[in-house]
């Protein structure tokens, strides 16, 4: 039996291989580099078996219903699945597939980087020489100054890194910060669950050669806000965590604080961080995510903002981990169509439909 496979988008010639070397299956790929539309999809989808997107493409009731009752699997090019409506997956009996854990280090660095660049006024320096103002503006004994990141160097007796949400990202980048001087990590609703303090104290032994980690402890939300230098956003997404940085987290945060998010934009409301960074609440932000991303413009009140530096969401973007994130979304697809069980699936049994 041949089943017809949609892949929304050009995933590289080693993951669509994956694909092609299975002769049971007869594969249709949006041939531009850019967004698939809309139109493509609900024409191209009708009688797939198993359908590739990433998280530009949204998989709602439409989609489904066009696809028709030969739909099996949905394989997404990503980690987050907010793009995609799991109740009508789930009503349908649709496996979904997803890539996460191959992306874990890169998304580490990047949240290093962010924070390198909101805290050293990087975005705002850069400005400064592309527009061409340097020569007017010199040097200056503070220009630019902002918070050292961890105590080398430091007058300060103590640096603390909260996270929200503490899984494998969340501690490979408390790898990379620990050598910055970093001596307390702080988190909050983790997924890790209650009662962890030997896995925490555990943490602070496998870092003891840098000198410095003190402690790793579980805290509330309120907590977090006041008591970190460094907060760095790596919770999932969805309704239980829209906006859950919010004016009054951001108005207990230390004036020279910096909030990072790697994770997702829907954790951050957007007006409420620009008020804040203007009123200066916190000293600056660093985001590679943005409710409402990709439709965020030059008149975007963050991007407006000099204190916040922004990325086109590249947490994943080096060739080696999207090569991966693709051949995963590929595996998933035949794995699901041929009906064995996913290598990464959704679990979309307790979903009420």
């Amino acid at each position: 039996m041949r089943h017809k496979i949609l892949v929304s988008r050009d995933i590289g010639k080693d993951a669509l291989a994956i694909i092609k070397d299975n002769k049971d299956l007869d594969l249709v790929v949006w041939p531009e580099d850019r967004i698939a539309d809309r139109s493509w999809l609900l024409e191209n989808v009708a009688g797939c078996t198993g359908i590739v997107v990433t998280l530009c493409d949204k998989v709602d009731e439409e989609l489904v219903i066009r696809a028709g009752p030969s739909l099996k699997v949905v394989s997404t090019m990503s980690v987050g699945y907010e793009h995609i409506s799991l109740d009508v997956l789930a009503k349908h009996g649709i496996k979904l597939g997803y890539t996460p854990d191959v992306l874990t280090d890169a998304v580490a660095d990047i949240a290093i980087m962010l924070a390198l660049m909101a805290s050293r006024n990087a975005a705002h320096s850069l400005s400064i020489v592309q527009s061409g103002q340097w020569p007017a503006i010199g040097w200056a004994p503070f220009g630019f100054c902002g918070p050292q990141l961890g105590l080398p160097g430091s007058t300060a007796k103590s640096f603390t890194a909260g996270f929200l949400g503490f899984g494998r990202i969340a501690q490979a980048t408390v790898r990379r910060l620990v050598p910055f001087g970093v001596t307390r990590v702080l988190y909050t609703d983790s997924g890790r669950g209650k009662g962890r303090s030997e896995e925490d104290a555990q943490l602070v032994r496998d870092y003891e050669v840098f000198g410095q980690l003190r402690e790793v402890r579980r805290v509330d939300l309120d907590t977090l806000a006041s008591e970190s230098d460094l907060v760095i956003l790596l919770a999932p997404g969805g309704e239980t965590t829209r906006h859950i940085i919010s004016t009054s987290f951001l108005k207990q945060m230390k004036p020279t604080g910096i909030l990072i998010n790697p994770g997702r934009g829907s954790l951050v409301d957007s007006d409420a961080l620009a008020h804040a960074l203007n009123e200066g609440w916190l000293y600056a932000a660093g985001l590679d995510v943005v409710d409402g991303e990709p439709h965020v413009t030059s008149d975007h009140p963050l991007v407006k903002s000099p204190r916040a530096t922004i990325l086109p969401h590249i947490g994943s973007a080096t060739t080696e981990t999207r090569a991966a994130m693709a051949s995963l979304a590929a595996q998933n697809l035949v794995d699901g169509v041929m009906g064995g069980p996913l290598k990464v699936e959704v679990d979309l049994s307790k979903i009420m439909v």
